[in-house]
């Protein structure tokens, strides 16, 4: 009987970091096998210690950092490496950035096989308490001394042990075991396993998704700690449409884009930029790009709650909107109403099923601005070829949809891509946020 060889797995090992992975893991090369190394930067030599091993590479950790890269900085937060939150609080700000623009870059090339003629200036803005919407794990655990608040550890399911967060607001940041402090206090206290964050300029709410009904008890210290906070509190029992105040009404939620005189209102469960300063540059980037014109039609996919469509009606003659979310579409037209833009016209259609002649899609649109989640939107980019929209501003949040639906624009619609670059919509984080522009050529 032959015996199946035994392969000798390395405990510990050294390698030199020559890049970052899209992941943001350092990666080197020992014989020939790509080894990927959490918190290491590229010119980076260190022992690792692999936790995953594969027959093509392995995943380690790092164990001792033998010479460091000179953009490596001393990472703010105490819980970084623990905290699966941030990916990159390592490396300087400037790197962070520049390892963003490079990974766009690469998969605009690779993937799409098209190369922007301009890169786009970065898009930066506060780099610390910047996150106005999260979901947070809650675990009650006795062991580690009550409540757990925050984000899961770094590659497991496990709530992390912490007592602040750096990228939170403030206001929820600061307050982590305040909050797992309060939640003690409550007789479900077990069965509360998350809690949604949705800051706005003027308030912030909690929804505390509740897997048993709370008792008075609860309610009324519920109550107590959203006047002594500030915090709005909302419950949500079931799915999304069970959320509701904790009390009689709520303060509505709101932020502002002062450059167009625009405030738009949002429910906590609604999707809105993560970063509010980097949301007010990008819609301020997005219409200079798109040089909108008095007389202009302007479309606009995926639109939402009219975070494009209000700056837009200030500009053009007419913007006509599609979002599939009917709750959404709701939220935009009150916004539209209470902003005074009446040239505005938003529709419901699911964009990823479109017909084959949606009766939202204009004979002519002059310009075209698309805000896809992360699966792109490939479904749609024929029909916004047919508009004959001579300008295409195209904000992604995946790179790699981005490039594929950049090549169907120039290789079957003609059109070429005049410029990219990213926008820092999560500091510390490897995700990359991007802004596109095209123009037709035929």
């Amino acid at each position: 009987m032959s015996r199946r060889r035994r392969r000798r797995r390395i405990e510990h090992g050294v390698v030199d970091i020559t890049d970052l992975a899209s992941n943001a893991r350092g990666v080197g090369h020992v014989d020939g096998k790509a080894i990927f190394v959490a918190d290491t930067l590229p010119g980076e030599r260190a022992l690792y210690k692999p936790v995953k091993v594969k027959r093509e590479y392995e995943q380690a950790e790092m164990a001792t950092l033998f010479s460091a890269a000179p953009e490596r900085v001393t990472p703010r937060c105490a819980h970084f490496g623990l905290c699966g939150g941030c990916a990159l609080q390592h490396a300087s700000p400037e790197a962070q950035v520049e390892f963003k623009q490079r990974q766009l870059i690469d998969a605009l090339e690779r993937v799409g096989h098209v190369s922007p003629e301009r890169i786009l200036a970065p898009l930066i803005a506060e780099r610390w308490g910047y996150r106005r919407r999260a979901r947070l794990g809650v675990k009650h655990v006795p062991k580690k001394g009550g409540t757990l608040v925050g984000f899961r550890e770094r590659g497991a399911p496990f709530i992390a042990q912490l007592s602040r967060c750096e990228v939170l607001v403030p206001d929820v940041g600061d307050r982590l075991l305040e909050i797992a402090r309060m939640i003690d206090t409550l007789s479900i206290r077990a069965a509360i396993p998350q809690i949604e964050v949705a800051a706005g300029d003027n308030v912030t709410a909690l929804v505390f998704r509740v897997l048993e009904t709370p008792t008075e008890a609860d309610r009324a210290a519920l109550a107590e700690f959203a006047d002594s906070s500030g915090f709005e509190i909302y419950l949500q029992p079931g799915n999304e449409d069970t959320i509701a105040p904790l009390g009689a009404s709520a303060t509505s939620l709101y932020y502002e884009l002062p450059v167009f005189d625009a405030r738009l209102y949002f429910q906590p469960n609604d999707f809105v930029q993560i970063h509010g300063g980097i949301n007010r540059l990008m819609v301020d980037a997005a219409l200079a790009e798109l040089d909108v014109q008095p007389e202009d039609t302007v479309l606009e996919l995926f639109s939402g709650l009219g975070n494009f469509s209000v700056p837009l009606a200030r500009q053009a003659r007419e913007v006509i909107t599609v979002e599939g979310e009917n709750g959404l579409v709701e939220r935009a037209r009150d916004n539209a109403r209470v902003n005074g833009a009446d040239n505005v016209t938003a529709h419901v259609d699911n964009l990823f099923e479109p017909e084959q002649t949606p009766a939202w899609r204009p004979k002519q649109a002059d310009k075209v601005l698309l805000d896809p989640p992360r699966s792109g939107a490939a479904e749609v980019i024929g029909h916004v070829a047919a508009t004959g929209a001579a300008r295409i501003v195209y904000c992604s949040c995946h790179p790699a949809t981005l490039a594929r639906d950049a090549e169907m624009l120039v290789r079957d619609h003609g059109y070429r891509l005049v410029a990219a670059g990213v926008m820092d919509m999560f500091p510390h984080t490897a995700h990359i946020e991007s802004m596109a522009v095209f123009e037709r050529t035929t």
